[in-house]
């Protein structure tokens, strides 16, 4: 699929591929920026240290089960509460987003941090992947370097200055020309969400995440 890209779309290099992905899914959600990562539960991780933040954060009892796990490891305090949604929830009270279920045009809100998912169940199945959408310039040139190890991907390694101590969290340009494939083959202006709140178990009554605050 690599190979049909770069031909298709007349790039020579395979990181583009990367790019026109970001740029495509960018301009279907009406956000600025986009930045691929390798799941939608390290988009909002990042998010999460992007942001600094270390407080409670609020999130409907039903969900998946990284979401409260990428909330602890981030350094912050889960609470459940009792909400029905579809589509896509706030991380309570940041502007992080959880919409991996969702995918419609327009979709993205400003102001905010939108995190996608391109998991084999998802809208764009290109088996495991996540983007953040967002608009603000900085933490995007942030996400970029944080993702791929603190490296910055318009440098050649032996001549980086690093600056960010990043994580493994890249995605590769095989998985993103299977995303921009699969996107102008199967998604439409309004598609209907995935999973809603009532697919998933309530993970209040696991103690295992209660302990974890203390």
């Amino acid at each position: 699929m690599l190979e049909v890209c770069l031909r298709k779309y007349g790039l020579s290099d395979p990181w583009d591929v990367v790019d026109l992905f970001e740029r495509t899914i960018a301009d279907y959600a009406g956000s600025k920026y986009a930045v691929t990562v390798d799941s939608c539960t390290n988009a909002m991780f990042l998010c999460l240290k992007y942001l600094k933040f270390e407080d409670e954060i609020t999130i409907p009892a039903r969900t998946y089960v990284s979401v409260p796990c990428t909330i602890i490891h981030a350094g912050c305090q889960v609470k459940f509460e009792d909400a029905d949604w579809t589509g896509a929830y706030p991380l309570k009270p940041t502007p992080v987003y959880d919409g991996a279920v969702h995918m419609c045009r327009d979709m993205y809100k400003s102001d905010t941090f939108h995190c996608l998912s391109f998991h084999r169940k998802k809208h764009i199945p290109i088996g495991k992947g996540g983007m953040i959408l967002t608009d603000n310039k900085e933490a995007y040139e942030w996400f970029k370097v944080a993702r791929y190890e603190g490296r910055h991907m318009d440098r050649f390694y032996k001549d980086d200055e690093f600056d960010v101590i990043g994580w493994n969290m890249y995605m590769t340009p095989e998985q993103a020309a299977k995303g921009l494939l699969l996107f102008h083959e199967k998604i439409k202006d309004v598609n209907p969400d995935v999973e809603t709140s009532g697919n998933y178990n309530d993970l209040s009554r696991f103690p295992m995440y209660e302990k974890a605050n203390r």
